[in-house]
């Protein structure tokens, strides 16, 4: 299918010659384009002074001057893609164009077929430079590796399946939620998706909700046109569009206000976003991958987050358990850890005690990954390659006999109640999946059939009591 224009594209057509102009306008109004025509530099500027365009297709030279004036004065946009036209022999003025920010150049003669594809490029390379802002912070982050261990088995297949079913469609992705506390790893989780997903390819673009005021989140989501707030000084396409193709990662989507939470959701839906200052609607196509460290669902009990933009992410939803909850995973993912802050810190194999194993045990890891993290890389720091006993940390250096219980807890004197703390521990386990029977069992390790019996005998306990 040859290329084409987003229906409704406005673009300004600047060329002298009014016998081509016409031609040209036609071929573009054809493609569904909204064109105004212009002869000259100073009918240019008017034009661009009130009006905003999404491409601009202009001749080189003109009878009051060349078209590099508006450039080198800033006249177009940051959102209007511009195409200059040069005859034979103009070579040199137009990489001097794309140079001042054209987006491409056309040699007279030309094809008219020819002009999509250019404008095309236009927006493509625009939003490769929004997209190099981001990609300067992300460095460093998109060589980490995430790691899964035994606790997040049943979550890893939901993420097979989910990317399954990317593969199969292409386009339109629906959009995933993540929810987990504050250092569980959510951001790791997303690049991950993104990289084993079907737009591996394609732009990776997160930004933090809770960072920014509610006029910078917009203008940051959307993008702006100039003058469209007091200090947008210069146009500048947003994160979705600058994500077109790829991933957009909202971060702390709770912090958004109700009213930027609906033109998310209108994103979402409909593909569509607005620039701030803009009276045209863009057509985007990024895959939204959200995070919160609260539940949304108890936010939209609260009446704190939008109903219907919960509904939407909700068809997608994981939720990683904090690192108390993952005790199996700690010792080997705090060796995966270790091993690859030592080789960053050009360190050898960085090795843990048996008491320092003890001692991260101990831990309420109330900071998740990201305390553990520090831990360990302050240990690389200030102890070298080890062994580490992190003698510093609480809790008493006693070796673990089993992998999950504190190292540090030891039976009371008084003793204490075998069977409620059988019930408590079913209890947080049907917490953690949501009351999900089969889920608790499977992470207590028994039957469905044993947990029915031991919630059945609890309740008889609780009519007897009553009686």
């Amino acid at each position: 299918m040859p290329p084409s224009l987003p229906p409704g594209s406005e673009i300004l057509l600047l060329e002298d010659d009014a016998g081509l102009r016409k031609r040209l306008a036609a071929h573009l109004r054809a493609l569904a384009a909204q064109v105004t025509e212009a002869g000259t530099l100073a009918e240019a500027r008017r034009l661009l002074a009130t009006l905003r365009f999404d491409f601009a297709l202009v001749d080189l030279h003109l009878p009051d001057g060349e078209s590099l004036d508006l450039l080198r004065a800033g006249a177009f946009s940051e959102n209007t893609g511009v195409v200059v036209m040069t005859a034979f022999g103009g070579v040199k003025q137009a990489v001097e164009a794309i140079r001042l920010g054209a987006g491409d150049y056309l040699a007279k003669p030309f094809e008219p077929e020819e002009l999509p594809l250019a404008f095309l490029r236009c927006r493509a390379s625009r939003g490769a430079a929004r997209r190099e802002e981001q990609r300067a912070s992300e460095q460093a982050a998109e060589t980490e590796q995430l790691f899964f261990g035994e606790s997040l088995a049943p979550v890893r297949a939901e993420l097979e399946a989910i990317l399954a079913a990317e593969r199969r469609l292409e386009r339109r992705l629906p959009p995933i939620l993540i929810e987990g506390e504050t250092g569980t790893g959510k951001t790791l989780l997303a690049r991950w998706l993104h990289r084993q997903g079907p737009r591996a390819d394609r732009p990776f673009i997160t930004i933090n909700c809770a960072a920014l005021t509610e006029t910078l989140v917009e203008a940051e989501l959307f993008g702006h046109e100039r003058g469209a707030f007091t200090d947008a000084k210069r146009a500048r396409i947003g994160l979705f569009e600058a994500a077109d193709g790829g991933t957009l990662f909202l971060d702390e989507i709770a912090s958004l206000s109700p009213a930027t939470q609906a033109k998310v959701l209108v994103a979402v839906e409909e593909g569509v976003i607005r620039r701030l200052g803009a009276t045209r609607e863009t057509a985007v196509d990024a895959r939204l991958i959200a995070a919160s460290n609260r539940p949304l669902a108890a936010m939209v009990e609260e009446g704190a987050f939008r109903e219907d933009l919960y509904q939407r992410l909700n068809l997608l939803r994981i939720g990683l358990p904090p690192l108390r909850e993952r005790a199996r995973d700690l010792l080997p993912l705090a060796r995966h850890l270790l091993a690859r802050i030592s080789r960053r810190h050009r360190r050898g194999e960085g090795r843990i005690s048996a008491a320092g194993e003890a001692r991260l045990l101990a831990q309420p890891w109330r900071g998740n990954l990201r305390e553990l993290a520090h831990e360990l890389e302050r240990a690389v720091i200030f102890g070298g390659e080890g062994p580490f006993d992190f003698a510093h940390l609480a809790g008493d250096a006693v070796v673990p006999a089993g992998g999950w219980r504190n190292p540090a807890w030891r039976l009371p004197e008084e003793g204490f109640s075998l069977d409620a703390a059988m019930n408590d521990l079913i209890a947080d386990a049907l917490r953690a999946t949501d009351g999900n029977v089969s889920a608790a069992a499977r992470r207590l390790g028994v039957t469905r059939e044993f947990l029915r019996y031991r919630l059945d005998g609890a309740k008889g306990d609780s009519a007897g009591a009553a009686g």
